[in-house]
C-alpha cells in the first residue's frame, strides 16, 4: 500500500497504516494504472475465442472478475480442472486465480472490471477491442 495519495507522482514507500486499515491508494490489472488500456489495450478478431488467466495477488481483498458485454462461456475457478459454464461474474480471492474463456461474436470494446465498481477510479480497468464484421442477427447500434 502507498503513502501517497492516488495519482501522485513518483516513488511511494510502504503504508503500514494503509494496510492493516485495507485501504489500497491502487488497485490495478497487470501493476498498473491504465496498463491494458490506450496503446497496450489487448486486441482481438471476431471469432476468436479469448482465454484470460486472471489473478489476484491479494493481499487483502477478493475481485468479481467481469467482461463487460461478454459472458464467458467456461470458467476455471480457482484454476479447477472441472469449468463451470455461462458465467457473468467469477470470484476470485485473495491469493486465488481463475481462467476464463468467451468467444466474441460482435465487434466492439469489451471492458475488464473488478465488479467493485469503485476500484476502476484506482485502476482496476483494461480493455480489448475486437475487430471484424458486423452481426446484426446479435447485435445492432442504436443510431
Amino acid at each position: 500500500m502507498a503513502q501517497g495519495k492516488l495519482g501522485e507522482k513518483g516513488l511511494q514507500a510502504y503504508s503500514r497504516e494503509k494496510m492493516q486499515g485495507e485501504q489500497p491508494e491502487y488497485v490495478v490489472f497487470n501493476g498498473a494504472v491504465g496498463f491494458l488500456t490506450g496503446d497496450n489495450t489487448l486486441r482481438a478478431k471476431v471469432g476468436e475465442t479469448v482465454r484470460i488467466y486472471f489473478g489476484v495477488g491479494g493481499p487483502n481483498r477478493a475481485s468479481s472478475f467481469h467482461v463487460i458485454g461478454e459472458i464467458c462461456d467456461t470458467v476455471y475457478p480457482e484454476g479447477a480442472s472441472e469449468p463451470l459454464h455461462n458465467v457473468q461474474t467469477t470470484l476470485v480471492p485473495p491469493g486465488g486465480a481463475t481462467i476464463v474463456e468467451f468467444k466474441l461474436h460482435v465487434p466492439g470494446t469489451y471492458i475488464l472490471v473488478d465488479h467493485a465498481i469503485a476500484r476502476i477510479e484506482r485502476g482496476a480497468l483494461a480493455t480489448i477491442v475486437v475487430e471484424g464484421a458486423e452481426a446484426p442477427d446479435i447485435y445492432q447500434k442504436v443510431k
